[in-house]
């Protein structure tokens, strides 16, 4: 008769070999999932692995899943992708044929295949095992070339507002050979045709190597021509790094424009070779400053990823740290209202700070900063302004300001002051095309004061002024502005500002602008709708686009990928395809493209549990 403990010590090794022989090995995860995939109606669904049905892979099922696969933002014409995949290795894949008018095109046109490369080989996870190197499969993906052919027909270089960004691009297989071809009428397109394509490559769980589809035809083009980003780098400082993630992030979405705030009352990093004394009093730090080679670095950097940077010169209000030098050196103060107190009576937050325009020695040095920034941000298509949120109650306070209106034989009022504003608008928009060699372009103002029904006419020409908009898309100004002839471009604050919804910076109360904008909100925020809605008419010709806006009192880059995406990505769709339909039937795709940005470095917000990217269509409410 067998002892307690003998019972006992049988009882534990039979448990050990039970587990031994029942627990998959690493290995075993690596080489074979229980589940897997099938394409059903245009859906993944999860089912069983076993030797009869051999369901895909998860991403091979999405890849060739559906009639828009995984494509972000959806295209706008023709989309044909076959179901059928072709592996390959990542040193097989060449760009084979570029045609093109000029040189300059052609070695922009390498650089973004340099970059789509890079994108493609961000696609093989970290630790990913080796490739299944059984024979025929081995010598199947060894041999198989996939070339780039591109003919672009325009020698465009610099993106404007008329810059076409159509393109068409095939995928055709035959035997070992993967040709994709891709049409554009100049650089930018050509640049969109090669994010489409990454997109249509992805990593093979079970082979661990490279596929893409085999087939696919695809012509595509934007409905809006302004889509944008604004960044606010002076309330909280942003490396130049943190940029550039948010330009790789905006060409994954093919936004086309990164609205750079660079300067407000709280800082001024942007070093100027003619005016170092802005930065060195503006700046947080020595360190946190944007000097001309970082500046140029960007608008390169952003230019090879289909996108303009637009720099805002916020002014007259908006004007404090940086400015406060003048009046030490014999200037006068060009800076008024600086610091002032309660700064609730002067400013909308602190600190304050208005420029003097009464004062000569304001527009001698706004000059100086124009031909610098013409030449940092060059070639301008576009400046921003700023011009909002000037607060009379510092102007009417101001002793030049009082003599100025004085001499001038008119009071001190309120059409006073507005048409000191306005004659500011029209000496900044002067001094702006004689820095820019006498080439003048569209100036971007926000909304304010100056541009209700009543005054815009008096003060701003639309000839010379888009406005852009961040009152509520309920706000009568926007079909009071479309009727009188004004360009448009929409940011919203109750759909597109991302900083709403994480409290007052400066008091226990609920965010000015409200409640957090999801990316539901962000993505059904339609600039055609709301056009319609407030003047009968979509206005398509004066309807520029849009703009999601991240100001940066409570942001900085510890948090700025999670604040920006994937909402800009559903900004992105809005703008790029402007869909018919709601958010709901968009949610599968962007759960899938949120996982790609991850993949290429940005830390994209988490929209659902992971189970919903691999249950399709079953979290809804």
């Amino acid at each position: 008769m067998f002892s307690r403990a003998s019972v006992a010590l049988g009882n534990a090794l039979c448990l050990v070999i039970l587990v031994l022989f029942t627990v998959p090995t690493a290995a075993q995860f690596r080489k074979q999932s229980p589940w897997g995939w099938s394409c059903v109606n245009q859906t993944c669904i999860k089912q069983d692995n076993n030797a009869l049905q051999k369901p895909l892979d998860l991403y091979t099922c999405k890849l060739t899943c559906g009639r828009d696969g995984v494509l972000w933002p959806r295209p706008t014409g023709l989309v044909h992708i076959g179901d059928q995949t072709v592996h390959f290795l990542s040193e097989s894949l060449a760009l084979r044929n570029v045609t093109a008018l000029t040189d300059e095109v052609k070695d922009l046109i390498k650089k973004a295949f340099d970059i789509f490369k890079s994108n493609v080989d961000q696609i093989v996870p970290d630790g990913a095992g080796r490739p299944i190197t059984m024979g025929p499969f081995r010598k199947k993906v060894t041999d198989h070339r996939v070339v780039v052919d591109v003919w672009v027909s325009g020698t465009a270089t610099s993106l404007t507002l008329e810059t076409p960004e159509d393109y068409t691009l095939s995928i055709n297989t035959r035997g070992t050979l993967t040709v994709a071809k891709i049409l554009a009428t100049n650089f930018f397109g050509a640049r969109h045709a090669l994010e489409t394509l990454s997109q249509l490559i992805e990593y093979d769980e079970v082979t661990s190597v490279l596929q893409m589809v085999s087939t696919a035809a695809i012509t595509d083009s934007p409905v809006f021509r302004y889509r944008g980003i604004l960044l606010d780098t002076s309330r909280n400082f942003f490396s130049v790094r943190a940029i550039e993630r948010t330009l790789d992030a905006m060409a994954a979405n093919k936004l086309n424009t990164f609205h750079w705030h660079i300067t407000d009352s709280q800082s001024f990093p942007m070093y100027l070779d003619s005016l170092p004394k802005m930065a060195f009093y503006g700046a947080y730090s020595s360190r946190q400053v944007y000097r001309p080679a970082d500046i140029r670095h960007l608008v390169e950097y952003g230019r090879l990823r289909g996108i303009r940077v637009l720099p805002e010169l916020d002014t007259p209000a908006h004007v404090g740290n940086g400015w406060q030098w003048t009046e030490k050196h014999g200037l006068g103060k060009v800076a008024v209202c600086f610091n002032q107190e309660p700064w609730q009576s002067y400013c909308e937050e602190p600190p304050c700070g208005q420029l003097n325009v009464a004062n000569n020695n304001s527009y001698t040095i706004l000059a100086q900063i124009y031909k610098e920034m013409v030449d940092l941000f060059g070639p301008l298509d576009l400046f921003h302004f700023g011009g909002d949120q000037v607060n009379l109650n510092c102007w009417n306070e101001t002793e030049d300001i009082q003599a100025h209106l004085e001499k001038k034989g008119v009071g001190l009022g309120a059409d006073s002051f507005y048409q000191l504003w306005g004659d500011f608008h029209a000496s900044a928009y002067s001094l702006l095309s004689e820095a820019n060699a006498g080439r003048q372009v569209p100036g971007v103002v926000w909304t304010s004061d100056l541009t209700q029904e009543e005054r815009v006419d008096r003060h701003l020409n639309p000839e010379n002024y888009i406005i852009q908009v961040w009152t509520s898309g309920r706000d009568q100004t926007i079909g009071h502005l479309l009727r009188k002839g004004y360009r448009l471009i929409l940011s919203n604050h109750d759909a597109w500002y991302l900083d709403c919804g994480f409290g007052h910076p400066f008091s226990h109360e609920e965010s000015w602008c409200g409640s957090y904008k999801g990316w539901q909100a962000v993505y059904d925020n339609s600039p055609v709708n709301i056009a319609v809605n407030l003047t009968g008419s979509a206005h398509s010709e004066l309807l520029l686009g849009g703009e999601a806006a991240l100001w940066s009192e409570q942001a900085d880059e510890a948090n700025i990928d999670s604040k920006l995406w994937p909402r800009g990505s559903a900004l992105a769709e809005r703008l790029w395809t402007n869909p018919r339909t709601n958010w709901e039937r968009a949610t599968t795709r962007l759960i899938h493209h949120r996982q790609r940005m991850v993949r290429r470095g940005v830390m994209a917000e988490r929209i659902q549990p992971q189970w919903c990217h691999q249950n399709e269509g079953l979290c809804y409410l």
